[in-house]
């Protein structure tokens, strides 16, 4: 595993740069978000989604979440109505993922079976936002939740021990929060909370 340590504030460039590059040749990496430390790989990659879906221990049910640059990033792969955006423009960017209907863009692979759903966000830190720009499209990402354990890895050091040999990349942007998101359902006529995570008290107001 290689380990990056970049400025949370002002990213090296080319670190960043670097990381992309480790995405696009089928990596998977360890990256930070507003909500906690994320695994990420390439929206195309079905052998590192695998990667990732070992890590985690995670059934094809689970919805991975594409993470975004912008609202109008999530319009390409998701079917996003008026009430739906006005939501996700209030939260964004922010610790929050959303589930939606996803379009014909989005692989079968990545969506619910059963559903046709995908989780989407736009996260509200500036490494994942470097990273997301370089890359030029969506991270497909899941919250760094180890199997036995209740919480997300926050701690880089703890990190790299946890997952050495099963990441290629530990972007190290120092210690961040402990919450994963707050996922709202937007498939159903009204929005609904299905997992309260940080920043869930901002949500509870705009679904009264």
């Amino acid at each position: 595993m290689q380990v990056f340590h970049v400025h949370p504030d002002n990213p090296q460039p080319r670190l960043i740069k670097q990381a992309v590059e480790i995405v696009r040749q089928g990596g998977v990496i360890a990256y930070p978000t507003d909500s906690s430390y994320a695994l990420g790989c390439h929206i195309g990659d079905k052998a590192a989604m695998e990667r990732m879906r070992r890590i985690r221990k995670l059934d094809d049910r689970h919805n991975f979440t594409l993470v975004c640059r912008d609202l109008s990033e999530i319009a390409a792969y998701a079917k996003v109505d008026n009430p739906a955006y006005r939501l996700m423009k209030s939260l964004t960017p922010g610790p929050y993922t959303f589930i939606l209907q996803a379009t014909h863009e989005v692989p079968r692979r990545l969506q619910n079976p059963k559903r046709k759903t995908i989780g989407l966000r736009v996260p509200d830190h500036v490494v994942a936002q470097s990273l997301l720009q370089v890359l030029g499209e969506p991270l497909m990402s899941c919250t760094l939740i180890l199997p036995d354990c209740d919480t997300p890895l926050s701690d880089p050091g703890l990190i790299q021990d946890a997952l050495k040999g099963q990441v290629d990349l530990l972007l190290d942007g120092g210690h961040c929060g402990l919450e994963p998101t707050t996922v709202v359902d937007l498939t159903h006529e009204t929005p609904r909370v299905t997992r309260a995570g940080k920043g869930a008290a901002r949500v509870a107001p705009l679904l009264a």
